[in-house]
């Protein structure tokens, strides 16, 4: 899949932290794959048995694996604001059948891919998302992060045990510490509390742990 990535090679000042890319138009669409029933998929299951108007099997519980991965796009929200997930008709009512199904095939393709991947290296890919732009030229290009645990959740293969907590290797832990610890009531007109050394040093272990398991090498080496 060609993606935007043009070069490594940029100014000191921003070095290992940033990318050269190409300026796309990009489709306003979170193409979400999903290999494993958590999250806000869990609690849409929870509630109707359907996971982005795709109906799954009764009995699931959280953290169990699909019988084959599912798309389930998100409409991307103003900033601040929650994307919003939404039935694949929705994608095609707003960028044709052709795109929408173009955007579904290759989703559920690198989905399958990084799973397989993550899978024998100790990894479990439950979810992920990937954004697209196109080239002036119509090209689909794959942009934005691709694999990180920003948009990926990564689970310990070995402490997998659907129907309770399960170890995570991606930002589940900044949210159940504000959810759980934090005090701060999201319904509120509160700004979320700032998050304590100690919560972005353990997030950050786990990430690096991550990237540790993924390549096979220390991050920044």
């Amino acid at each position: 899949m060609p993606n935007h990535v043009i070069s490594t090679q940029v100014p000191e000042a921003v070095a290992g932290r940033a990318t050269v890319v190409e300026s796309l138009e990009m489709v306003e669409v979170e193409c979400v794959a999903r290999g494993y029933l958590t999250g806000s998929g869990w609690a849409e299951y929870r509630e109707s048995g359907t996971v982005c108007g795709i109906s799954l099997p009764a009995g699931l519980r959280d953290g169990d694996k699909l019988p084959e991965p599912i798309f389930t796009p998100a409409i991307k929200a103003k900033l601040g604001e929650h994307d919003e997930n939404v039935d694949f008709a929705t994608i095609e009512r707003l960028h044709g059948a052709e795109l929408a199904a173009e955007l579904r095939d290759v989703t559920l393709r690198l989905y399958s891919d990084a799973e397989r991947i993550a899978a024998g290296r100790g990894i479990i890919l439950a979810d992920t998302k990937f954004e697209f732009g196109h080239r002036a030229d119509g090209t689909l290009v794959l942009g934005d992060e691709v694999l990180t645990p920003d948009s990926s959740r990564f689970w310990d293969a070995e402490a997998w045990v659907p129907g309770g907590a399960i170890p995570s290797f991606d930002k589940q832990y900044v949210r159940d510490w504000l959810a759980h610890e934090s005090g701060w009531d999201k319904a509120s007109d509160t700004p979320p509390p700032a998050l304590p050394e100690a919560v972005v040093t353990a997030t950050r272990d786990r990430y690096l742990e991550a990237y540790r398991r993924l390549t096979g090498s220390e991050f920044g080496v």
